[in-house]
Parts: structure tokens; C-alpha cells; sequence
């Protein structure tokens, strides 16, 4: 698998891949990432389509999906993790 180029956005890093004839997308911030696997699409087989395939709707759902995964993270701590009375602090005024 190489790289074959970046798609430029302010808090994100999106990364185009290429293994064979296959390309794949790869948003990530700074705790999640997700990857779409694209297979063997003549009409994303360049950098320039990917770029036009990744719009703003797009990256838009991708970072509602990124704040889905982090609901789901903290809901898990949360349930394997329970605060206890002495966790929590009193409020100092």
C-alpha cells in the first residue's frame, strides 16, 4: 500500500491510499480514525477524483461519525468505569 496524496482540511488529516488497483480514504483526528475502502473504481482511480469524491457533506458526516464514535467511547468508560461517590469533587465557590 502507498500513499498516493492528501486531501487538505483544517482539522483533519485525510490520507488517499493505493495497494494494487484498489484505493482507500483515511479521515483521522486526534483520537479516531475511520477508513473507506473504495475497490477498484474507475472514476476514483485518481488523486483529483478522490479529492472531488470527498466533499464538504462528505466530511461533514464523517465528523458526525467521529463524534458518534466518541458518545460510544465514553459511554462504554462509563459503564465499565462508574464514578463513585468519593470521585466526584465538591464544588469550591
Amino acid at each position: 500500500m502507498r500513499i498516493i496524496g492528501y486531501i487538505e482540511h483544517p482539522h483533519l488529516k485525510i490520507t488517499v491510499f493505493r495497494m494494487d488497483e484498489r484505493v482507500s480514504v483515511k479521515f483521522e483526528n486526534a483520537l479516531y480514525e475511520l477508513t473507506f475502502k473504495l475497490g477498484q473504481d474507475e472514476r476514483l482511480a485518481t488523486l483529483e477524483n478522490v479529492r472531488q469524491w470527498v466533499d464538504a457533506a462528505f466530511v461533514e458526516q464523517v465528523l458526525d461519525h467521529f463524534q458518534r464514535m466518541h458518545q460510544t467511547r465514553m459511554g462504554a468508560m462509563a459503564r465499565a468505569f462508574p464514578l463513585e461517590e468519593h470521585d466526584v469533587f465538591e464544588e469550591i465557590i
